[in-house]
């Protein structure tokens, strides 16, 4: 399993300095990757983030920290389609020329009408606008004279140069629906859930291999970004997180699977979204993940972005050798 961290660039912790630090912090102590989230008109997630609407955008954070270290590798959870698929091929070829084969372009549909009102695409299908993107993103990463017809996009004899080194980014699928374990298995390197509860997780999962396979493919690489807190204690890393928030969030996740008693209430029903406690809480729960199918976890410290730099330093000194030695 390999692990990453989510990075703060978003809401009242938001820092460029903090970012760099962290990041080369992460690196030294053996972590794997660093990975942003992806927003036009930022608006927190009301049931557990900081009304703060702070975002700095994710491919400018990804350019910036890779500059900054020399292996993390760099992932987009989730990359929305906001900009055109040329622009964002562009882009991301670009950073293949400086950081190598670092890249992995994780993309998803999106929460929030408004930030696609705002770009004039009202009512486009969005996984499909997803999956267009992919298409055309893998296709001009490896073709001269590329065309295209069809909505939203069209153009003609398109062609990218120099071709992204090392080969195209990985494509992951983002999303925790039903729907979106069976594109990331049909069309993409991995897929990427964010957070998702631990059952939900085991029935994706099963979709996942069970379309990959039908398909002739091997199963995409498995990605979660669940909420973490490690502290001396479970209540201390417990006091550090907005459970309610997260239960209410849980809840309103209408493609999950529910506990038996219909619905989230308890922090053990948060299992899978969230991990907490002690390192050796915190090495069980991610072992736990790892025998479900994880292959790349990524630690979201969001709740705990005033201590980031104590998180990253006791996730990667007491966790992480533990889990290195499986």
């Amino acid at each position: 399993m390999r692990f990453g961290l989510l990075l703060p660039h978003f809401g009242e912790h938001a820092d460029a300095a903090k970012i760099i630090r962290g990041s080369q912090l992460a690196e030294s102590l053996g972590f794997d990757s660093v990975w942003v989230r992806d927003h036009l008109l930022f608006e927190p997630h009301g049931e557990f983030e900081s009304p703060n609407a702070t975002f700095y955008d994710a491919l400018t954070v990804l350019t910036a920290v890779g500059a900054a270290t020399d292996r993390l590798q760099l992932g987009t959870g989730a990359l929305i389609p906001f900009r055109h698929p040329l622009h964002t091929a562009l882009i991301t070829t670009t950073m293949t020329q400086f950081f190598g084969p670092r890249v992995i372009l994780g993309m998803g549909a999106g929460n929030f009408d408004h930030e696609f009102d705002a770009i004039g695409l009202s009512g486009v299908p969005r996984p499909e606008l997803v999956q267009t993107n992919m298409e055309i993103m893998r296709r001009i990463w490896t073709e001269n004279g590329v065309s295209w017809e069809g909505a939203p996009f069209s153009f003609e004899d398109a062609t990218i140069e120099p071709k992204p080194a090392g080969g195209p980014p990985p494509l992951w699928y983002c999303g925790a629906t039903p729907k979106s374990a069976r594109i990331a298995a049909t069309t993409a390197d991995g897929w990427l859930p964010g957070r998702i509860a631990l059952e939900t997780l085991k029935a994706r999962v099963q979709t996942l291999s069970e379309t990959s396979s039908a398909e002739g493919r091997a199963r995409p690489t498995v990605g979660i970004i669940p909420t973490t807190s490690i502290a001396d204690s479970r209540d201390e890393a417990i006091s550090r997180v907005n459970v309610p928030g997260l239960l209410t969030w849980a809840n309103n996740s209408r493609f999950w699977v529910k506990p038996e008693s219909g619905s989230f209430e308890t922090v053990e029903d948060l299992q899978g979204v969230l991990i907490h406690g002690t390192a050796k809480d915190v090495i069980e729960q991610c072992r736990v993940l790892q025998n479900v199918g994880v292959d790349h976890l990524v630690f979201d410290f969001r709740l705990n972005f005033p201590i980031w730099e104590d998180q990253i330093r006791r996730i990667g000194e007491e966790v992480l050798p533990a889990l290195r030695e499986d």
